[in-house]
Order: C-alpha cells, then sequence, then structure tokens
C-alpha cells in the first residue's frame, strides 16, 4: 500500500522552493555590481553590507528548503522499516 501524503509537506515544500528562488533572484543585481568593480580599488561598505545581507538570506532559505528535503526522506526511511 502507498502511503498517504502529507499535503501540508508538499505544500512547505514548495513555499520554501520559492523562498529560495526569490532569495537567489536578489543576487543578480549583485553580480552586475560585483563584476563592474575595479580590481584595483576596494570594496565599499554599503556594498559588503548589502552582500551580507542578500547572501546570508539566500544562505538561509536554501538550508531551510535542504533541511525540510532532509525531514522528507528521513520519514519516508522511518516509514519503511
Amino acid at each position: 500500500m502507498k502511503p498517504m501524503t502529507d499535503t501540508n509537506e508538499i505544500r512547505a515544500l514548495k513555499a520554501s522552493l520559492r523562498g529560495a528562488l526569490e532569495a537567489a533572484a536578489a543576487l543578480e543585481p549583485l553580480r552586475q555590481r560585483v563584476e563592474a568593480l575595479d580590481d584595483h580599488v576596494e570594496v565599499g561598505e554599503a556594498d559588503l553590507e548589502e552582500l551580507g545581507r542578500v547572501t546570508a538570506g539566500h544562505a538561509v532559505a536554501s538550508q531551510a528548503l535542504r533541511g525540510l528535503v532532509v525531514t522528507m526522506r528521513n520519514r519516508r526511511t522511518t516509514a519503511a522499516t
């Protein structure tokens, strides 16, 4: 018998993926600015602050998605035993 799908888990997966994708999209404007930096000039504090903020958001969203995937896999492994 096939186990029942947890609809809340699927909704959480969808929301988590959307969050990770939105966080990744926030990196695009920074990519353009970083690529335009002069190799011989220090990066400004405001740019570093924004890079830190946006990349932290991306890391948190990605880790949340990964954590949910691990939880889903563990639940399946536990249910199979």
